[in-house]
C-alpha cells in the first residue's frame, strides 16, 4: 500500500531537526514545571506549520485551511522559528514582532501561533504528545529543498508530510532529490485524510492553492523600502 500500512496507536513525533532534543516542546512551563502545549488532547489531528514567518502572508494561511479541511486536521500549529539555517537571515525581524504579526494575521479559532523552538533554545525541535496524530505541512518550495534538510530521511520517518501545492514550484518539485527518493511513499491526493494515521513515511500532494506570494520576495521589497 502508498505511503505504508495502517497503524494502531498513537503518533507522538514532532520535529523540525538539526539538533534534536527529546525534551518536551513548549512556550511555557507550569507551577510544577510540566510543558504548556498548545491546545492537543489524544486522539487529535494536528498540523505542524513551521517557519520564520518574515514577514507571515496570507498564502501561510490559506495553506494551513487548505490542508484542515482536505486532511480533516483538528488543528494547527505554526511553529515560529528564530531563523532557517538554509536561508540567509540578515535583516530578519525580531521573533516577538514575527510571532505577533503572525497571530495577526492567522484569525482562527483552530490556528496555534507558538515560538516553541526558541523557547526550547534549539533552532530545530523534537517533542512528544502522546496519542496526537501529527502531519508536517510544508509548501512545494520546501520539498523542493527538503534534501538538504539535516537527516531529512530521518524526520520522513518520523511523520506523515502534506506538501502543499504552490505557483511556480508545484511544476519541479515533486521530480526533486527528495521528492524522487520517497516517490515509492506517495499517497493519492483522494487518500488525503488516511494521512494523519498512516504510517511514515508517507507524503501526499494537495493541489489547489496556486498561491504566487513568497515571504523571500515579501523580505526583498521590504529591504529597498525607503522608509526601513
Amino acid at each position: 500500500m502508498p505511503g505504508g500500512d495502517w497503524r494502531e496507536g498513537p503518533r507522538f513525533e514532532i520535529m523540525s531537526g538539526e539538533s534534536p532534543s527529546l525534551r518536551p516542546v513548549a512556550t511555557r512551563f507550569d507551577r510544577r514545571g510540566r510543558p504548556v502545549l498548545p491546545a492537543h488532547a489524544r486522539g487529535m489531528r494536528i498540523g505542524l506549520f513551521g517557519g520564520t514567518f518574515d514577514p507571515p502572508h496570507a498564502a501561510h494561511r490559506a495553506a494551513c485551511l487548505l490542508a484542515l479541511r482536505r486532511i480533516g486536521l483538528d488543528r494547527v500549529w505554526w511553529l515560529v522559528t528564530p531563523g532557517n539555517p538554509l536561508k540567509d537571515t540578515h535583516g530578519l525581524a525580531p521573533l516577538d514582532e514575527r510571532l505577533a504579526a503572525a497571530r495577526k494575521l492567522a484569525r482562527h479559532a483552530r490556528i496555534d501561533v507558538t515560538d516553541i523552538e526558541a523557547d526550547l533554545g534549539t533552532t530545530y525541535t523534537f517533542g512528544r504528545c502522546p496519542g496526537v496524530h501529527f502531519v508536517w505541512i510544508m509548501g512545494a518550495d520546501n520539498l523542493r529543498s527538503f534534501h538538504r534538510w539535516q537527516r531529512w530521511r530521518d524526520i520522513a520517518r518520523l511523520v506523515p508530510i502534506a506538501v502543499i501545492d504552490r505557483l511556480g514550484p508545484s511544476l519541479y518539485s515533486a521530480a526533486g532529490a527528495a521528492g524522487q527518493a520517497l516517490a515509492w511513499a506517495r499517497l493519492p491526493e483522494s487518500a488525503a485524510r488516511t494521512l494523519p494515521q498512516r504510517r511514515p513515511p508517507a507524503w501526499i500532494y494537495l493541489h489547489g492553492l496556486k498561491s504566487p506570494l513568497s515571504s523571500t520576495a515579501l523580505r526583498a521589497a521590504r529591504a529597498l523600502r525607503p522608509d526601513k
